[in-house]
């Protein structure tokens, strides 16, 4: 009895941790296991985005609602609300002083008044998205994340080739009422180090 309770533990650990690790524990959404970047860059970008968000809840704890932040090969990817120009400079500035950066996009916007109608089509949005990602046999929408904000569509992720690249965008032109696609989209050729 006592082995087999230990054998139950074993297992259930091990599952708990094969689990966890193909899901992205990194933290870039990505999967592990189809991420085209080594081991060791998806932890360097872990630990900068560990970074930056550490660094964005001290300065202000509402950042860790209204901010979103990517991390690909060293590229911080940062959308979201907040209330003045000030605040996106001040995050900006934050981001490229992150040990290990080579590039900051900032897609940040300022608040308006919250608009319930504009929030959900948003949620709508990346839902119908995320969907046909999943569906097309010619993307591994596993390395794909989008963020939608006033029917804008934010793409970011990894593609394999050129061609995946277009096809996740020509999917996010599909859908109905985007006013316009921003595709932060790196191929692995261009990363600086890939899985062989």
């Amino acid at each position: 009895m006592k082995n087999k309770l230990l054998l139950l533990l074993i297992f259930l650990f091990i599952c708990n941790c094969v689990g966890t690790a193909s899901r992205g524990i990194f933290g870039t959404g990505v999967s592990v296991a189809f991420d085209p970047r080594t081991v060791g860059t998806q932890i360097d970008d872990s630990i900068m985005h560990k970074n930056l968000v550490t660094r964005l809840a001290k300065k202000e704890k509402t950042y860790l609602l209204s901010v979103n932040t990517k991390v690909l090969d060293g590229r911080i990817f940062i959308t979201g609300k907040v209330d003045n120009p000030e605040e996106k400079l001040h995050i900006t500035k934050l981001a490229w002083e992150t040990k290990g950066v080579r590039s900051v996009r900032n897609d940040l916007k300022i608040k308006e008044n919250f608009n319930f109608k504009q929030s959900a089509k948003d949620l709508l949005i990346t839902s119908q998205l995320r969907t046909a990602l999943i569906f097309n046999k010619k993307i591994k929408a596993t390395n794909f994340q989008i963020d939608t904000y006033k029917k804008k569509i934010y793409v970011y992720g990894i593609a394999i080739t050129q061609e995946e690249r277009k096809e996740v965008i020509n999917e996010a032109k599909q859908i109905l009422d985007v006013e316009d696609i921003i595709a932060s989209i790196l191929l692995v050729e261009d990363l600086r180090i890939q899985k062989n």
